[in-house]
This record gives structure tokens, C-alpha cells and sequence, in this order.
């Protein structure tokens, strides 16, 4: 199946929330408020656009996340609800790994010099943390990237020490400089953070914020093809909502025993 089949529909609401099929102008909200609500309304418009019933439905790619609890549970409700009443396959796709190959290709394309690339794919999971993933190796068209570290949420401090030990390790094998590409939500708001990279021997950090998403087309396109490419190699990955983050709510305490006297 090729990703550009408009028999495939993508729906994410990791931030803000995306509707579109892939070659087709998608439907994007970014008001937080009013995402969700509106989500079944885009989905019906963007079916309408392109003259397609739901039952035309062969496939629906859900965004995971990483992401918070609210909006990215009721994009993954209705992606579940619309495959069951259709029959479509139902693919989930964290958003790290096509924010990643978003980065690469896009540093690419700059024609910029680099020996050894590192992308780190972000997204802002509020209370001053990130989700993240770092890659480094993406394959080539037709295989899925190769991640460095497991997804994961913290705080940028954190996550820089991480990262530094990784590039140093880089460095001493390779005798190469490292360049660090920082991208998504999140990326530029801990710009200061960042210049700890900075400062590390011979690395390079380059910003890029925002989502592959609000690249419209090319983003609905490029979920999609995350996606399949993964399923294509086995790779199907559960469709739950990636949260990274303990609840709030802790066990109670067992209830003390009270003697009782006779």
C-alpha cells in the first residue's frame, strides 16, 4: 500500500489536533480549547473534501503521542471507534520518530556540513519537561529510523547530560564533530538549556521549533508513511496513548486498624 492512497486517513492530537488524508490539505486546530470538539466535524469535512464516504476506508494511522493525557486520548477514542465501524486497519505512530526524519531531511536539504547528525525529537509535556527521543540513524526510505535512547520524559537539564555523554561517546569513536538537531514543540522555549550543548566540545546545536504537522501536506504525508513503512517491517506498535508520565493520583495509604475493646 503506498502512503499516498486517499484511502488512508491520519488523525493526530498530540498538539492541537491534525486531520487529513495523505496529498490532501488537512484540517488543523491549534486552539487547545476547542480541538477536540471540533475533531469528528474534520474528519467529516476532510472525507467530504476529497468526495470519500467513511466506508472508503482502508486505513487509519493514530497519533500516540508522547504527549498529555486529554486531547491525545480522545484523538485515539475516535481513531479506535472509526476503524471498528469501518473495518479500516488501525496503525498508531508515536510522533517522535516522523518529527525526527522531518529534522534530518529538512537539515539535508540546507546543504549544511556535517560529519556525524544526531536529531532530538521533542515535544513540550508542560510542567517544564519534554518528551523526547534521540536518533541518528534513518535507514533510507524504506526502513524505520534507529532511535539512540528509549522515549522518554525530562527535564531539559536532564536530558542535556544525556545527550552530552552520548555525543562525547560519539566523538571518541568516530574522531568526528558532532551536530545536534533539536526538534519540536519545546525546542526553542529551553533555548538556554541548549547552550550547555553548545559549550560541549565541538558539538553543534541547531533549533527547530515546531511540529511536522504544520507542514500540512507533507506532514500528514509523512505520519503516514512512518506508519506503514513500520508495519511494513512487523513493526505494529500497540494503539495506546504514550503519556511517559506517572499519574497524579498515588494508592491511599491502607486504613490504620483500630482495637477494639471489650
Amino acid at each position: 500500500m503506498s502512503w499516498t492512497d486517499t484511502s488512508l486517513l491520519v488523525i493526530d492530537t498530540s498538539y492541537g489536533s491534525t486531520v487529513g488524508l495523505p496529498g490532501r490539505e488537512p484540517c488543523i486546530e491549534t486552539d487547545s480549547r476547542s480541538h477536540v470538539e471540533r475533531l469528528q466535524v474534520n474528519i467529516a469535512k476532510v472525507m467530504d473534501q476529497a468526495g470519500l464516504s467513511a466506508d472508503d476506508l482502508r486505513t487509519i494511522v493514530v497519533g500516540l503521542g508522547p504527549a498529555p493525557f486529554t486531547g491525545l486520548r480522545a484523538g485515539i477514542v475516535t481513531a479506535k471507534a472509526l476503524a471498528f465501524t469501518t473495518g479500516a486497519r488501525l496503525l498508531g505512530q508515536d510522533i517522535l520518530e516522523p518529527q525526527a526524519r522531518y529534522a534530518y531531511s529538512r537539515f539535508k536539504q540546507q546543504g549544511q556540513d556535517h560529519a556525524r547528525l544526531l536529531v532530538l525529537a521533542v515535544n513540550d509535556a508542560r510542567r517544564r519537561q519534554l518528551y523526547y527521543r534521540l536518533f541518528d540513524d534513518f535507514g533510507g526510505a524504506e526502513a524505520p529510523a534507529r532511535p539512540l535512547t528509549e522515549m522518554s520524559i525530562d527535564y531539559p537539564a536532564a536530558i542535556c547530560e544525556k545527550i552530552a555523554a552520548i555525543a562525547e561517546e560519539r566523538e571518541s569513536m568516530d574522531q568526528d564533530p558532532v551536530t545536534l538537531v533539536i526538534s519540536g514543540h519545546g525546542a526553542t522555549r529551553y533555548a538556554d538549556q541548549w547552550e550547555r550543548l553548545d559549550q560541549h566540545s565541538d558539538m553543534r546545536v541547531v533549533l527547530d521549533e515546531g511540529s511536522f504537522l504544520e507542514d500540512r501536506t507533507r506532514g500528514t504525508g509523512l505520519m503516514a508513511a512512518c506508519a506503514t513503512r513500520r508495519a511494513q517491517h512487523g513493526l505494529i506498535d500497540p494503539v495506546e496513548p504514550l503519556y511517559l508520565r506517572r499519574p497524579d493520583v498515588s494508592v491511599p495509604n491502607p486504613l490504620k486498624h483500630v482495637a477494639v475493646q471489650s
